[in-house]
């Protein structure tokens, strides 16, 4: 008995056929990405009505605001290499995009970092201005 299949059903085919696809596709990232940092600081100016401001976004990344916690303290002063969890020790990777490019660049790892990182630091979650200052000085951090 001779098992008759239709060419495009074999499987050499079918392998051919998802290799072209896959290399239509082009170059591709691992890691998803839906915004970027530029996005992110236009989308609290916004909310705020209002520009971003180096200068404030700095105050509010390394001042304790009545606990004993800063932005800093974990990420360093500036936050451009590895910092440290302040309490487990682990390790966090740079937080300014110019140093790191995957940072700001998952809406929803975003929203969540800031609000629980917001609590922390400031026992409230921060308002679309202070994220706008924030990233506005994270932003104008370069090598």
């Amino acid at each position: 008995m001779t098992l008759i299949t239709h060419p495009s059903r074999h499987p050499a085919t079918l392998i051919a056929a998802l290799l072209g696809a896959a290399a239509a596709l082009g170059p591709f990232s691992a890691r998803a990405s839906d915004t970027s940092a530029a996005t992110q600081l236009e989308r609290w100016q916004v909310q705020a009505a209002a520009p971003g401001s180096v200068e404030r976004g700095k105050a509010l990344f390394t001042s304790k605001h009545g606990g004993d916690l800063s932005c800093a303290s974990c990420h360093g002063t500036p936050p451009t290499s590895q910092g440290r969890h302040a309490s487990t020790g682990k390790v966090i990777e740079a937080l300014a995009p110019a140093f790191n490019p995957l940072r700001f660049t998952d809406t929803a790892k975003v929203d969540k970092w800031f609000a629980r990182n917001c609590k922390d630091v400031l026992a409230r979650e921060c308002n679309a201005l202070e994220k706008a200052d924030v990233l506005a000085y994270l932003a104008n951090l370069k090598p």
